[in-house]
């Protein structure tokens, strides 16, 4: 799964590579250890033009009584994907790309468990595919929430943690975003691919959410 990860990058730099054609009306502080419930960037497609969004990192199905189960939608397994009530909507016609640097990973490592950080190996930002929803609160208050897709991990990096987030080739992304194409998923619903990912231990300070800076992602003896 991904349950933490990094998104430092200005705004401005997102906007530039992922093709964005409206910036976000909201400006984010970089954040080395994103968490669930966080305000996180997206890039979405909508009639006007490809956006950068700003949503919250936790699903929540526009059926939903209340938005209290949004910690434990931060993730949607590809294999599920499209059958699951709470995803199944979001599937067909608000699927995004959820920016990051790269993200965490707990490895058991005797009694304890060792952090790694996963980036891409030339240093460009991960486009990880994800769903967004619109819920709207008894009050008449909308909240507008993101999930990411998680598929398998390749044999390098099962040993660290047998899930990874599920990334959207740059070819691919136009299609992946289309609320035209309700069903993407042939040829990008699939496992992770190996030689994409660099991994390397990092300090036991992202485990606490409080903590926050570059050197949370600095590799460790």
């Amino acid at each position: 799964m991904c349950g933490r990860y990094a998104s430092s990058r200005r705004p401005d730099d997102l906007v530039t590579y992922f093709e964005v054609e409206q910036p976000p009306e909201q400006v984010l502080e970089p954040s080395w250890n994103v968490a669930p419930t966080d305000p996180v960037y997206a890039v979405v497609q909508r009639p006007s033009g490809r956006q950068l969004r700003v949503l919250r990192w936790g699903l929540v199905p526009s059926w939903s009584s209340d938005a209290k189960g949004a910690a434990r939608m931060i993730n949607a397994r590809m294999e599920s994907v499209k059958d699951k009530p709470a995803f199944r909507k979001a599937y067909a016609t608000r699927r995004c790309l959820v920016p990051a640097d790269g993200y965490y990973e707990w490895k058991p490592e005797g009694a304890a468990k060792q952090p790694y950080f996963l980036a891409d190996r030339d240093g460009a930002p991960l486009a990880m595919a994800g769903l967004y929803e619109h819920w709207k609160s008894s009050d008449g208050d909308w909240l507008s929430t993101c999930t990411v897709i998680t598929t398998t991990a390749p044999d390098e990096l099962g040993e660290i943690h047998d899930r990874t987030p599920l990334l959207v080739p740059r070819d691919q992304w136009a299609r992946w975003l289309d609320p035209e194409v309700p069903d993407p998923g042939d040829g990008l619903l699939v496992p992770g691919t190996p030689g994409v990912l660099d991994a390397w231990p990092v300090g036991k300070d992202v485990g606490n959410v409080r903590n926050n800076g570059p050197h949370l992602v600095a590799p460790v003896p």
